[in-house]
């Protein structure tokens, strides 16, 4: 379980999060919803310890995870793993190098240094790019690749990680509809099949509906709506991106709501959790 009480981040005199209280269950599916600089990002830097809370408790599994640092942290770090919205990978290194470089917090600093990875850690990642649909590309520079596929090498590098939590940071703000629904099926089904729990910010209401158990709205640093997405009405949304505005949720929504369903074919987990 993850928990977080009166989570509170100052820049200055900003207030970015604004004593947020939430706990989210094992195994749950959670988007956060929420106009630009309502601080769904800053949120989740706090979860992965990135930046740390101006006040207030992040707690998992009953160990405050913003209290600690050094060794822990860095293993805090492999459990709850990061995805964000411009992939952060090496545009000049394979495909499977990059997915390497989730194991590198558990790798000797000469290890890391050189590149040097066990045959399991590179049969691993293979399996796990299959499983994502792209092995296919396993020795090509991500440079290559297209936009979704850069992604879901980064849900890869991930995966090598065998976190706890998948935190993404808007994971297809960058992306075609089309790609971004190939993303989102893919971390819909790791959850599915893998019982991980992942939050994810995004930037649509349909996206949020169509593919999380629970959406939690933020507005100017602080949660306006948690809730079911069957929930997610429209005065609800208007809570969350402001009465004073013009609201159609065609002005915040994407036209992925309307493709055909696009699945990665699935197939056993090939690696334990």
């Amino acid at each position: 379980m993850l928990e977080l009480a009166n989570v509170t981040r100052r820049f200055g005199t900003n207030t970015a999060v604004n004593a947020v209280g939430l706990t989210i269950p094992k195994g749950q599916m959670v988007g956060i919803i929420g106009r630009s600089g309502a601080g769904k990002s800053t949120l989740l830097r706090m979860i992965n310890r990135l930046i740390d809370p101006s006040e207030g408790a992040i707690r998992f599994d009953g160990t405050e995870v913003s209290a600690i640092n050094g060794k822990a942290l860095r293993g805090w770090q492999r459990d709850c793993a990061m995805i964000f919205q411009q992939f952060n990978l090496v545009p000049r290194m394979d495909v499977v190098s990059n997915v390497l470089h989730g194991t590198l917090n558990r790798r000797s600093t000469v290890a890391a240094m050189f590149s040097l990875f066990p045959q399991s850690d590179i049969y691993k990642a293979i399996d796990i790019l299959d499983r994502l649909g792209i092995a296919d590309h396993v020795s090509k520079r991500v440079e290559a690749l297209s936009g979704g596929q850069q992604q879901r090498v980064a849900i890869a590098r991930a995966l090598m990680q065998d976190p706890k939590i998948i935190l993404a940071d808007e994971p297809i703000a960058s992306l075609d509809p089309m790609n971004a629904q190939i993303v989102m099926d893919t971390l819909r089904r790791i959850h599915d099949e893998d019982g991980r729990m992942i939050v994810c910010n995004l930037h649509t209401l349909d996206t949020a509906r169509r593919y999380c158990d629970r959406i939690i709205g933020m507005r100017a640093g602080r949660v306006v709506f948690d809730g079911r997405p069957e929930d997610l009405t429209t005065s609800a949304a208007r809570e969350i991106y402001g009465a004073d505005e013009t609201f159609s949720e065609a002005s915040t929504s994407t036209s992925i709501e309307t493709l055909e369903p696009v699945f990665v074919p699935a197939r056993e987990p090939a690696f334990a959790h």
